[in-house]
């Protein structure tokens, strides 16, 4: 479900060759990445591979909460699902679940567009919820865009990025 009140799109380019589908409901293709202990330790901090209800749960908050996509990448002429992204008021969300994805500036690609879709809606301000403190690739990733570090966390710290008029 969109943020209220604001009509979510179906696609976002990003680049020629990344871009962002709205999300539908269906995702078992992304268990594989939640399996994944790294993955997961990036995410969450521990190694629990994601069940099936967990994954349910991880969206349905998300797809509640704010835009959720699919990061999509051209691949011989078809789209494929490599990662997801969440955006939001309180807390922006990427994982690149393809690992042959990651270092490859997809992430600052993916994250460069919604800061602009959120410039576009009005937003003062953009906020990633926590970045641990072992998790040096987003900490550059959002450091690179201009992302400041916010608040203290268990883990690590929020990052904040004022919005300007542009």
């Amino acid at each position: 479900m969109p943020i209220k009140n604001i009509a979510q799109p179906e696609l976002l380019p990003v680049t020629d060759v990344l871009r962002l589908r709205k999300y539908g409901g269906g995702h078992a293709f992304a268990l594989s990445w939640y399996l994944d202990p790294e993955t997961v330790w990036l995410v969450d901090g521990d190694r629990v591979p994601y069940t099936p209800e967990l994954l349910d749960k991880m969206y349905a908050h998300q797809d509640a909460y704010g835009e959720l996509y699919f990061i999509e990448a051209l691949e011989e002429s078809s789209w494929r699902p490599i990662g997801d992204v969440c955006l939001s008021l309180d807390d922006f969300a990427i994982v690149i679940g393809e690992k042959a994805y990651r270092a490859k500036g997809v992430g600052r690609a993916v994250v460069s567009a919604l800061i602009e879709r959120a410039r576009a809606l009005g937003w003062e301000r953009v906020r990633v919820g926590g970045v641990y403190d072992f998790n040096a690739g987003s900490q550059r990733l959002f450091s690179s865009l201009g992302f400041q570090t916010e608040l203290k966390t268990e883990k690590g710290h929020s990052y904040i990025l004022p919005l300007g008029k542009e």
